[in-house]
Parts: structure tokens; sequence; C-alpha cells
């Protein structure tokens, strides 16, 4: 008589099954190869585009990327070109945006992987109502073999391919990201040199392994008594990445494993100090389901100091004075730090990046994706699909022609 075994549950795998599952996915899934990859066509291209203003048509992994990286940069440099972002069905928003957008002096990228993204699509349908599109003003950025893309070779646009292997919300660093940027003025050299460092690391098992691996096992190890993830960034310019993870995470993890169990780490992205006056008191005294990665900034390159002398009736807050900001912002953040310390029962990490520049907001989105990577091999689900957001996206187009 034989003996019949049957389970509904998955043993965590150990972190060398993990990494040579890893291995084996470099063969197939793209976005590991994109830090190897050669700029000379996209930096020669940007070189050519004259216009100011650069306006970005897209949804999603389609423009979160590039916007987390153009706005970490935004305030610490001296941007000749503009970016707009238009990625949004949203009436009042769109003509808002449109408002600050010479149409004559603009250069319209528009990004859709499927090349039939319904919101990227309705806008860019719109803003042709409003100006002529021709190969002087636009460019593609899709996969080939798509309505948009045949749309850019009829109409003789240029046409980056993303590349059928690199999904959407891991494409930052694909023409997706680095066309706009490259256009105005970014280094996209050093922000693949970022990625390279994280790459490389991580797969010559030093620094980046250590640290994605034990983290990564960390969450799944924990992920039912901390399904809820907070990265709390001490700057105001990573609000976009905090966006960015959001997706990242949300829309990679939240899935049906291999035993149709079900999966997920809720992201939660703040921004230190303005929300220690609001979700900090949720962490510090709600419910204990909640880890916390701090973000800081070694160097922001900027001496501005509170001075002294300018406001009369403050005594009390002379200890202030001649503080750099910069000083400040951190020292918050390490007070809020040695809080969430003191209760014992608040797992938290800490990331520092160098400075506020290209290499180091590419380390860190290069990190979290390749960390998104080994959660999804520790639970066993499929990373890169999104099943419930596409069913929605089947919905809606059945409503829409039913009108």
């Amino acid at each position: 008589m034989v003996m019949e075994y049957y389970k509904n549950f998955y043993q965590i795998k150990s972190n060398e099954e993990i990494f040579n599952e890893i291995e084996k996915e470099k063969e197939y899934i793209g976005y590991y190869d994109l830090p190897f990859q050669d700029t000379v066509e996209i930096k020669n291209y940007a070189k050519k585009i004259k216009q100011k203003h650069i306006v970005i048509v897209g949804i999603g992994g389609s423009t979160s990327g590039t916007k987390a990286i153009y706005e970490f940069l935004l305030t610490s440099n001296d941007y000749k070109k503009k970016l707009h972002f238009l990625e949004t069905t949203d009436p009042l928003y769109i003509n808002h945006k449109l408002d600050f957008v010479d149409l004559n002096d603009a250069l319209f990228l528009i990004v859709s992987k499927s090349g039939s993204t319904i919101e990227t699509i309705s806008i860019f349908k719109y803003i042709s109502s409003l100006v002529k599109i021709d190969e002087e003003n636009t460019i593609i950025i899709s996969d080939e073999k798509n309505p948009l893309s045949e749309f850019a070779n009829n109409q003789n646009i240029k046409l980056f391919n993303i590349g059928n292997s690199v999904g959407g919300r891991f494409s930052a660093f694909s023409a997706v990201g680095l066309v706009p940027l490259a256009i105005i003025g970014v280094d996209i050299d050093e922000l693949l040199s970022g990625c390279k460092n994280v790459h490389k690391s991580f797969f010559s098992k030093e620094k980046y392994y250590k640290l994605i691996m034990e983290k990564a096992r960390f969450f799944v190890e924990n992920k039912n008594r901390f399904n809820i993830n907070i990265v709390l960034s001490y700057l105001n310019s990573l609000e976009g990445f905090n966006k960015w993870y959001i997706q990242l995470w949300g829309e990679s993890l939240g899935k049906l494993n291999i035993n149709k169990t079900r999966q997920g780490l809720t992201p939660i992205g703040l921004i230190g100090p303005n929300d220690q006056h609001s979700f900090l008191q949720l962490v510090m005294d709600g419910n204990r389901d909640k880890t916390l990665t701090f973000i800081k900034i070694n160097d922001f390159k900027d001496e501005t100091k509170i001075p002294e002398n300018t406001l009369s009736g403050f005594n009390e807050l002379g200890y202030i004075d001649n503080v750099g900001f910069q000083h400040l912002i951190n020292k918050q953040a390490d007070a809020t730090i040695s809080s969430i310390d003191e209760q014992k029962d608040i797992p938290y990490d800490i990331i520092t990046l160098d400075g506020v520049d290209e290499k180091s907001i590419a380390k860190l989105m290069y990190m979290y994706q390749m960390l998104t990577s080994c959660v999804g091999k520790f639970v066993q689900i499929d990373t890169y699909n999104q099943p419930g957001v596409e069913s929605g996206k089947k919905i809606l187009k059945e409503i829409l022609k039913g009108k």
C-alpha cells in the first residue's frame, strides 16, 4: 500500500537556494542586464533635443521610476529643461499641468510597455488635438509590435524599445528613465554605475548580498506578525522614491503563491520630519505589526543655517541658533530612531545615502528591486506579473465599450 501525502504549505528556502534561483532568473528577467547597457545612442539623441519642456505621458511603472530619480536630483541641480508628468486621467489636473507647458516648445515622450494603456493613449489623443504630433516633437518608448510602436514607425517618430523581458515597475533604468533623464542633463552613466555597484556586490556575495538577503529573510520569516513595512525618508525629494517603492512592493509581492496561499507585505512611504507629527503616534502606541526603514542623507551639500537674532521672544529656543538645517533634520531622524529603539519591540533598520546624486539614488532603487526579487523567491510567487490589476483593466474595457 502506497502512502499518499499532500501539503498546502511551503518551506522557507535557504539563502543559497534563493541565490541560485536569482542566478537562473537573470537569464529571462531583463532588469538584471540594464546596468551594463550601452548608453551611446541615448546620449547622442539627447544632445539633439532643443525643447525646454519635456512632457512624459504614462502611468505606473512607465513614469514612477523616472519621477523618483528626477525629484531626488531636482533640488540640488540646475537643469535647463523641465520634466512634466501626465499620469492621470483627471481632466482638471491634465489641463492645470498643461498650463505650465509651452506646447510649441515641448517634446512629448509617450511611454507604454503594452502600447495600449488606456490612460496613456487617452492623454496622447488629447494632446494631439492641441498640437500637431510629428517626429520633431514626439518620442515613443514602448515594446515592439504593438499599436504604439506601429504608430511610431508609420509616422517616422523615434522609437526606443523597452525590451520584452523588462517589466514596467522594473524599467526605471531602461530607456523609460534614461531617455528623459539624459535629455534634461542627468548623468545616466553615473546612474548605471550605482546599479552596477549593487549588482556586482550581490552576485559576488559581498556587502549587498548580505544586506539584501538578511532583510528579505527577516520580512519573510516575520510576515505574519510584521506585515506592514514603512519607509520613513528624511529628505523631501525622496517622496517620489516612496511612491515608486509602494508600487514596486505592493504590485510585485501581493500574490497567490504556488500553493494558492495569499502573500503580501503592505508598503507605506512617509517623509520625515513631516510625518513624525502624524503617523509616528500610530507606530509608537498602535499595533505591533509594522517595521520601519529609515533613510537618511549623509551630506546634503548645503550649509544653510538657522540664524540668530532674527525673531524676538523665542529665547527658550536659543539652542537652535546657528544650527545647520542638514544637521537638524538628521538629528530629528536620530531622535525618532532612538524613541523607536527604546520600545524594544519595533523592528527597524537604517539606510544612509552618501549624498543627493545619481549614484546614491540608483544604488537605493536597484537594491530595492533586488530585495523585491529575493522576497518573491522566498515566498514562491511570480514577482513580475500583476493579475489583480489586469482584471480591472478588462472590466474597464467592457464598460467603456458599452459607454
